[in-house]
């Protein structure tokens, strides 16, 4: 269940502090919280959210902890917590996104940051890994060096193996069940964006912004639904400008074969202080309308036939 294992190092959500732990964690790369009996076919995640710092790592960086914490997704998951009481699942990393982002290819990496070459297979010349964001991110926030020296490719490649490999079973295995129970499974992927992002002509930052990949990886209908829900709450809400959906809800988004996958991207302003880190008055607020967002959400698409005839083999 939520908070099963959210204590173990002390955790304290300030930007002056983050959870140390020994190599290798010491805890669970990821969490599973299910309710009692799964009621929707509705899968939450949340992979930018962790905030257990390795050890090594924190002796490598170059980074205070306020710096290092603005990559994480701070608070996410505690957003989206309650919707394990109604009969749906919340998947969130405990591993932080400055160590592995899981929401990326698991070998796009930046050769510049490693001491020794990489295997033959790895993706170099992607955008994400020109700007430093690969899988193994060079870089946190705004173009800042997470490391003073190049690390080992060595390393690199233990933590996709330690790290991003048992994340993205643990998401498939819990896809791949709510898919056999119910026929059909959605994937809201979750994740926060600074208030300082402008869109449309007035340059104002919406609530939400809402990625379906430009309608491959989910059905339109499921897409509407989630816009509809959240509007009634009030939240202004925009589509894939400018968050399409990263490798998270392409990979897992098949709307053919049942699996569909939504990003949601929320404005950080609306609940905590995107400078200190800490939570404001808004977040009781926001977790409560989100909590509604799920449930009416959750209750639309059972409603749905949605389903795709298969492709011609």
């Amino acid at each position: 269940m939520v908070g099963a294992g959210w204590q173990i190092g002390n955790i304290k959500d300030s930007a002056a502090s983050m959870t140390i732990t020994p190599d290798f964690f010491g805890v669970p790369v990821s969490l599973v919280s299910e309710p009692p009996e799964m009621l929707f076919p509705v899968v939450f995640n949340s992979a930018h959210s962790g905030r257990y710092y390795p050890q090594g790592f924190a002796s490598q960086t170059r980074l205070d902890a306020r710096t290092l914490r603005k990559s994480e997704d701070c608070h996410v998951d505690g957003l989206f917590a309650p919707v394990v009481n109604h009969g749906m699942a919340l998947h969130t990393a405990n591993f932080p996104r400055a160590y592995v982002d899981v929401n990326r290819e698991p070998y796009e990496l930046d050769p510049r940051m490693f001491d020794g070459a990489l295997p033959a297979h790895a993706n170099i010349g992607s955008p994400r890994v020109a700007g430093g964001l690969g899988s193994v991110p060079r870089v946190v926030g705004e173009g800042v060096e997470i490391y003073g020296r190049r690390i080992p490719v060595s390393e690199g490649l233990e933590r996709i193996e330690r790290v991003y490999k048992p994340f993205h079973r643990t998401m498939r295995a819990l896809l791949s069940r709510t898919h056999l129970q119910f026929g059909e499974v959605i994937l809201l992927d979750c994740h926060s964006m600074p208030s300082t992002l402008k869109i449309g002509a007035h340059g104002v930052c919406p609530d939400i912004v809402l990625g379906n990949r430009f309608g491959a990886s989910a059905a339109p209908d499921i897409t509407d639904c989630a816009i509809d829900a959240l509007q009634a709450l009030s939240l202004s809400v925009v589509c894939n400008k400018p968050y399409a959906g990263g490798y998270i809800t392409e990979h897992y988004g098949r709307p053919r074969h049942g699996f569909h996958a939504l990003q949601i991207e929320i404005n950080r302003a609306l609940y905590m202080d995107e400078a200190s880190l800490e939570l404001t008055a808004g977040f009781a607020a926001l977790r409560t309308a989100l909590e509604r967002f799920a449930c009416v959400f959750a209750r639309q698409v059972g409603r749905l036939s949605y389903r795709y005839p298969l492709a011609a083999e």
